[in-house]
């Protein structure tokens, strides 16, 4: 069974930095998509960048300039680092493998909470 575990979550006061951390119980090279993704209260998850196999990105506008998606394959690990930190950034984060091929077959992390607040 497949796990991705975030780590580096916690409260940040406005402008300042996270590093989230995801690791995975297997090659991150099985996934050909690995990304992070977020939920605030009384709204839908939502895409915050996504990083390909190959190393194309796909960055939420809302968080571009602002956050940065790494990938490590031979240690199995996927970062994000958020700079600039933003009230409105408050959610629980998911790490996210997407499997090859189809159908879609996503896997996910329990979450991990940041909180960006004064």
């Amino acid at each position: 069974q497949v796990q991705l575990v975030e780590s580096g979550g916690g409260l940040v006061q406005p402008g300042g930095s996270l590093r989230l951390s995801c690791a995975a119980s297997e090659t991150i090279k099985s996934f050909s998509t690995m990304g992070w993704y977020r939920q605030a209260p009384g709204k839908q998850r939502e895409l915050v960048v996504a990083i390909t196999n190959g190393g194309s990105t796909n960055y939420a506008d809302s968080v571009k300039g602002r956050f940065t998606i790494s990938r490590d394959d031979a240690k199995n690990m996927v970062y994000l680092q958020m700079n600039s930190l933003k009230p409105e950034d408050t959610a629980v984060y998911y790490c996210n493998g997407q499997a090859w091929g189809y159908p879609r077959r996503d896997y996910w992390g329990q979450g991990t909470q940041v909180t960006v607040s004064s």
